[in-house]
């Protein structure tokens, strides 16, 4: 938090978010504002996971309805949407149709037919920052993603089944159309082998020309280019592609989850919201009385905009955006609203999950994965999974406790809870 404190034209001061746990460089559940005519742009203070997010997607169906189906639900998807490491999907981008996805984000989806007008209003950004140049994505980006699409990756992420279990805020639940028992499906996966390659070229590029700018920084992994600087310039450009990318492979889950759902309900999955985290944004604060054009970072921290906010999407604006905050495998998550004092405090953010207590190898360590997954099978959770070593690592003992993280940011004033979602079985790499 030091060094992200001490990155040039850092407005105020870096933020820790409730989840806050250590990660390269910057720490994840990190924020900071940095003055557009003065500041820099640091790959590092991003991550390499650009636009990993979380949708929530809502049907009209209650638990009792559908229960004894789950099973040979989530074996479909299970078998359709790809996990683990080096995963790969059905569709095999060209050259061509990868620049459409980096500069179109949801569009190109929407073009296809495997978006609908809603989907794209209810991402943030509508699916799509207009900064992308998919020339500014290196070849061999492009060719780690061309055929990712559609598919989750390991770690954290994930296509969970759950059911609304608590309404906090029952007016806008009701607005919303979210009640309790309500069937719901949450989506976790980001910009796969493509985002991270370009973190790791711009991280490579911006340490060589640290000296040209005369560049101090305390961990080279924050490597930096000024913003308005040519470095700075195209690794934004690269940056708003692999986000674009990153919310084409969360439709097109979509799009193959709702496939499957016709095969056991009429009636269509909804789109409530689509929140990024690893993402750099230009917007517009007030600091210290002055209105001032920021780019700012948050890594493994989401946007928490207040009622009113121009950013939000129109049918929602009254509100205030939604937060999406998944909890570790097993245990709840939430969906909240943003603050006018997150705007006041934040820069308008606030947490992404729950936060990493340990390593995922110290997990592996402690956890044996077979206990694990009979421990949730006991809880009445089923995981669908690649590997037992990767759901160890997933363990919700190597996770902070997300009511305290949910209570937490709410107390801070910075996110309202709506509603408390309980895990029925996930699909993990």
């Amino acid at each position: 938090m030091i060094n992200l404190a001490t990155l040039p034209g850092a407005e105020r001061y870096a933020l820790a978010m409730s989840d806050i746990h250590e990660g390269y460089d910057a720490p994840i559940g990190g924020v900071v504002a940095l003055r557009l005519k003065d500041g820099i742009i640091s790959p590092g203070a991003i991550g390499y996971d650009i636009n990993c997010g979380v949708r929530l997607l809502i049907s009209q169906i209650r638990l009792a309805e559908i229960k004894d189906k789950t099973p040979n639900l989530m074996e479909q998807i299970f078998q359709r949407i790809l996990s683990g490491v080096g995963s790969t999907g059905p569709i095999k981008l060209s050259a061509a149709e990868m620049n459409k996805v980096l500069e179109t984000g949801v569009g190109w989806a929407q073009n296809k037919d495997w978006a609908a007008k809603a989907d794209l209003e209810h991402c943030e950004n509508g699916g799509k920052l207009k900064t992308a140049v998919a020339d500014n994505v290196s070849e061999r980006a492009k060719k780690r993603g061309k055929d990712e699409i559609g598919t989750l990756g390991a770690g954290n992420h994930f296509v969970e089944l759950q059911f609304m279990e608590k309404i906090f805020n029952p007016a806008v639940a009701k607005k919303l159309k979210i009640f309790e028992n309500q069937i719901v499906f949450m989506i976790h996966t980001g910009s796969r082998g493509l985002g991270h390659q370009v973190c790791t070229d711009y991280i490579l590029a911006m340490r060589a020309s640290l000296s040209k700018y005369q560049i101090k920084l305390p961990d080279p992994e924050l490597a930096a280019a000024p913003m308005n600087s040519p470095e700075g310039q195209e690794y934004f450009g690269a940056m708003s592609a692999a986000a674009n990318f990153a919310w084409v492979n969360r439709q097109i889950t979509t799009h193959y989850l709702r496939e499957i759902w016709k095969n056991f309900s009429h009636q269509d999955l909804e789109l409530i919201y689509d929140v990024a985290h690893n993402i750099a944004k230009i917007e517009e604060h007030i600091s210290n009385q002055k209105s001032l054009k920021l780019i700012v970072h948050r890594k493994g921290a989401t946007r928490a905009f207040g009622p009113g906010n121009s950013e939000i999407p129109a049918d929602l604006r009254d509100l205030g955006q939604l937060v999406i905050i998944p909890g570790s495998m097993g245990t709840a998550s939430y969906l909240l609203l943003g603050t006018k004092k997150a705007e006041e405090e934040t820069f308008g953010s606030t947490c992404h999950g729950a936060g990493r207590t340990m390593s995922r190898g110290a997990a592996r360590r402690l956890v044996w994965g077979e206990d694990l997954r009979k421990k949730l099978l006991k809880q009445g959770i089923i995981p669908k999974i690649k590997s037992l070593p990767g759901l160890a690592e997933e363990a919700p003992i190597a996770y902070k406790d997300i009511d305290e993280i949910a209570r937490v940011v709410e107390v801070a004033g910075i996110a309202e809870k709506v509603c408390r979602l309980i895990p029925l079985r996930v699909v993990k790499g």
